[in-house]
C-alpha cells in the first residue's frame, strides 16, 4: 500500500505573520497525524516572504513537540549552506529528544537567490563534487563513532537518522542508487525529468545498512474542495506564488484570483501546464481517483510503482 505523507513550507498568507504560519503548519501536522500521514516534512528556504522555515531544524522541533506518533523532518535541509557537522547535531538533537521519529532529507540547492545565498555559504567558491562529499562526511557523523575518531557529534553520534536525498535531476537519483538512500523527486516543481530519474535510480541502486531495496518519494500538487471550480480558484494562490518566484518578485502567499491563467504569458502558461502533469485538483472524489491512476500523471508507470507520495501543501485564505 502506498504511504501518504506532507510536504509543508509553512507559507505566510498575505495579512497574516510568520506566527500565525507556524501555528498553522502545527495545526496541520496534528490533523495529518491523525488522518494516518506517514511523515510531515519542513522545507529550508531563505529571503522569501511567504516561507517561514527558514530555519528548518527549529520549526521541526516545533512540529515533533506538538504531535507524538508522525515522523518529522526536513524535505529538506539544503546541506551547501551548512557545516556537516553543524547539521548532525542539530538533527542528533532532534533524534534525541524524539526518538525514532526524525527524518534529514538533504539537497543540493540553495534555496533562495543568490545574494542570500552568497550571505549563507560557509564556502565561496563550492564546486559540484561538495555535495556528495558533505553527505558522506554527515552519515559519518551519525553513526558511532570510530576508534580514534577526534571530532565527534553530541548528539548525534550514534543517532542514525535516516537520510534521503532530494532532488529534480539525474544527479540526486544518481547519487541516491550509488549511497543506497531513499530517494525524493521534486515532480511537484519539476516532473520533466521524473521517469528517467526514477529509472536511473531502481537501476542503479545499491543495498546499504541503511536501505537494502530502492525507495522512492513522489511529489505532488494536492487543491481539493467541494467542487472542481472552487479547487481550481483556490489553486491559484499557490500558482501566483510559484509565478512570481520565477519572476524574480516573490511575496506572501497571494489569495485567488478568478481567471489567473488567462493573464499570463504563453511561456508562463506552458510552465503551469507542466506543473499539472503532476497535481489533482478537484472535488475530494475526483482528486482520489487522480491519486490512483497513473495514466494521468504523464502516463508514468513510476507514479503507479512509487513507494511513499508527498503532498504539497499550501494553506490559502478562504472566504
Amino acid at each position: 500500500m502506498t504511504r501518504f505523507s506532507v510536504l509543508d513550507l509553512a507559507p505566510v498568507t498575505e495579512g497574516s505573520t510568520a506566527t500565525e504560519a507556524l501555528q498553522h503548519s502545527l495545526d496541520l501536522a496534528q490533523h495529518a497525524e491523525n488522518w494516518g500521514f506517514t511523515r510531515y516534512w519542513i522545507a529550508e528556504h531563505h529571503n522569501i516572504p511567504g516561507i517561514a522555515s527558514s530555519a528548518t531544524a527549529v520549526v521541526i522541533g516545533h512540529i515533533a513537540g506538538g504531535t507524538s506518533t508522525i515522523r518529522v523532518g526536513a524535505g529538506g535541509i539544503m546541506l551547501p549552506n551548512h557545516a556537516p557537522l553543524i547539521v548532525a547535531e542539530q538533527f542528533g538533537t532532534l533524534a534525541s529528544l524524539y526518538p525514532d521519529r526524525i527524518d534529514l532529507g538533504l539537497g543540493r540547492a540553495p534555496g533562495t537567490d543568490q545574494m542570500t545565498w552568497q550571505a549563507l555559504r560557509r564556502n565561496a567558491s563550492p564546486d559540484i563534487g561538495d555535495f556528495p562529499r558533505d553527505v558522506v562526511e554527515l552519515q559519518h557523523y551519525l553513526k558511532d563513532p570510530q576508534e580514534g575518531q577526534k571530532v565527534i557529534a553530541t548528539p548525534g553520534a550514534g543517532t542514525d537518522v535516516p537520510i534521503w536525498i532530494l532532488g529534480s535531476s539525474l544527479f540526486g537519483a544518481q547519487l541516491a542508487a550509488m549511497l543506497g538512500l531513499p530517494f525524493a523527486f521534486a515532480s511537484h516543481f519539476a516532473p520533466a525529468a521524473m521517469d528517467q530519474a526514477i529509472a536511473l535510480y531502481r537501476e542503479k541502486f545499491e543495498p546499504s545498512d541503511q536501505l537494502q531495496e530502492p525507495y522512492v518519494m513522489l511529489g505532488y500538487n494536492v487543491c481539493a474542495a467541494e467542487s472542481e471550480a472552487e479547487a481550481a480558484l483556490l489553486r491559484t494562490s499557490s500558482l501566483q506564488s510559484f509565478v512570481n518566484l520565477r519572476r524574480g518578485v516573490p511575496g506572501k502567499l497571494p489569495p485567488p484570483v478568478a481567471g489567473y491563467e488567462e493573464g499570463l504569458s504563453a511561456a508562463e502558461q506552458a510552465m503551469v501546464r507542466e506543473l499539472s502533469r503532476c497535481a489533482a485538483v478537484g472535488n475530494p472524489t475526483a482528486v482520489k481517483q487522480l491519486g490512483d491512476q497513473a495514466d494521468l500523471w504523464g502516463g508514468t508507470a513510476h507514479w503507479a510503482r512509487a513507494e511513499e507520495r508527498s503532498t504539497l501543501v499550501l494553506t490559502v485564505p478562504v472566504g
